[in-house]
């Protein structure tokens, strides 16, 4: 069909999986004119199987849909409240999947591809780009996903820097710091050692004795583990090693590893030495986050819920990101990208989508939402309006642009990793935001920690809906 023509210059994206298709819905919605380049069709990828926009590589879920009580299913709320292409598609082609909404993976991808070619702004042109987007594209966004061609991977590595852009992705757990048994740990810091911006106590310790750091071995060698695709490869590399992989290297290899008990005293019991010591160290500013130091690991996810729970004080542990190690091109964003994800080094090109550092499908999608509206409102020459932070988008944008600690203690490794949106990545409720539910005779436990959830949901999509009528 014709394009409209538009008295705006268009606006570059390069790639055309859910990222880069929801941005370019996005600006083009805005009224401005989008060219969406796509390599597939010219050039494949390794897990790619057809040329369709928005192809679902893994998963066909979305996860949760509940907008009431769990962060992923706020973040759809927010989405169809911005008018989002990848909800409405979703929507249009859901298959049961109980509380959660899944799709038919073909019919979503061509529903997605329908509506972009459709569109009379959006011109999508079939090309490989090798390089950085031209300076004369002026305003462009890369949205490429961890699957980034080489040649423009490389282009990426150059300009941000040889350590900015990761290629495998080793991950360790992080936990809801509420559910740590704090009658169980601690908090102390390695021989009570003071760092930049540090207290001495920095981390959270877990002891066990030696009958349960036995147990502990065992269950995580025998513990069911999760292989490399083909085409990753076996990407261990020193300071990235399994946690698994180094116990099997000898029962006292963790010991001598993340899991040494040197310079560390049980508060709780000073006068007995624990056999070995679990760390976890602050992964977020706003301190409800923790990671579990070392601790990467390709144990299944169903595996790791049951043997990391084995660890004294985490056996009530709830996790907002499970471990894992696997290809995933990304940035170092929050040293990389402003807050609107403009590389500080060249205005005007933004990135969005899994390549800044975020995880799951509509993660990605929503940080092309994002950059999509921020762009085009710089394109009409108005300034781009930020989310609060207590919305589902605001939440995951401040992690990926400034959100996370960044680790001075352990050189050579990458503080930053990629999220899911969790609870965790928002700002606490404001005092007295959180009542007993009247007749209530009990209010704490797994009563108290759903009123919380439901609460910040609520406010959640409040805030959504003023901050989407300030940015029109």
């Amino acid at each position: 069909m014709n394009k409209t023509t538009s008295s705006h210059s268009p606006i570059h994206v390069i790639g055309g999986g859910l990222a880069g298709s929801e941005a370019a819905w996005q600006i083009a919605e805005a009224g401005v004119p989008v060219i969406l380049h796509e390599m597939r069709g010219v050039r494949g990828t390794d897990a790619h199987k057809t040329e369709s926009l928005a192809e679902l590589v893994c998963s066909n879920s979305f996860r949760s849909d509940d907008a009431t009580s769990n962060a992923v299913g706020v973040l759809h709320a927010e989405m169809r409240l911005a008018g989002s292409l990848i909800m409405r598609c979703a929507d249009l082609n859901q298959v049961p999947a109980g509380g959660a909404l899944a799709v038919d993976r073909e019919g979503f991808a061509e529903a997605v591809s329908a509506a972009i070619a459709d569109h009379p702004l959006i011109t999508v042109l079939r090309e490989e780009i090798r390089g950085l987007p031209p300076r004369d594209w002026d305003l462009a966004i890369i949205a490429t996903g961890p699957l980034t061609a080489p040649d423009l991977a490389e282009a990426i590595r150059a300009e941000t820097g040889a350590d900015a852009l990761a290629f495998f992705d080793a991950i360790a757990p992080i936990v809801h710091a509420d559910t740590i048994d704090m009658d169980i740990c601690w908090h102390q810091s390695r021989y009570d050692k003071v760092g930049p911006g540090g207290t001495g106590k920095d981390y959270i310790n877990c002891p066990l004795t030696q009958e349960q750091y036995d147990a502990f071995v065992d269950a995580l060698i025998a513990g069911d583990k999760a292989g490399f695709k083909e085409w990753e490869g076996t990407p261990y590399f020193d300071g990235c090693l399994p946690i698994e992989v180094m116990a099997e290297r000898g029962r006292e290899t963790l010991r001598h590893g993340p899991m040494k008990p040197m310079g560390l005293t049980n508060a709780h019991n000073p006068s007995v030495k624990p056999y070995a010591v679990v760390q976890l160290r602050q992964d977020n500013a706003l301190g409800t986050l923790y990671n579990m130091v070392g601790f990467q690991t390709k144990l299944k996810y169903g595996a790791q819920g049951e043997v990391f729970r084995m660890i004294p004080g985490l056996q009530n542990a709830e996790f907002a990101r499970l471990g894992g190690l696997h290809r995933n091109t990304y940035i170092n964003s929050p040293t990389l990208l402003d807050h609107s994800l403009t590389l500080k080094s060249r205005p005007g090109l933004r990135f969005a989508g899994q390549i800044t550092g975020c995880e799951g499908y509509v993660e990605s999608a929503s940080i092309g939402l994002l950059a999509g509206r921020f762009a085009a409102a710089e394109r009409k020459g108005a300034s781009p309006v930020l989310p609060p932070v207590t919305t589902a988008f605001g939440a995951l944008l401040d992690h990926i642009t400034g959100g996370h600690i960044v680790s001075d203690d352990e050189p050579g490794k990458r503080s930053f990793q990629p999220m899911n949106i969790n609870f965790g990545l928002f700002p606490p409720l404001e005092p007295g935001a959180l009542t007993r539910p009247e007749g209530a005779k009990r209010f704490r436990g797994k009563e108290k920690a759903l009123a919380k959830k439901q609460a910040m949901a609520s406010r959640a999509l409040s805030d959504c809906a003023s901050w989407l009528d300030q940015a029109v």
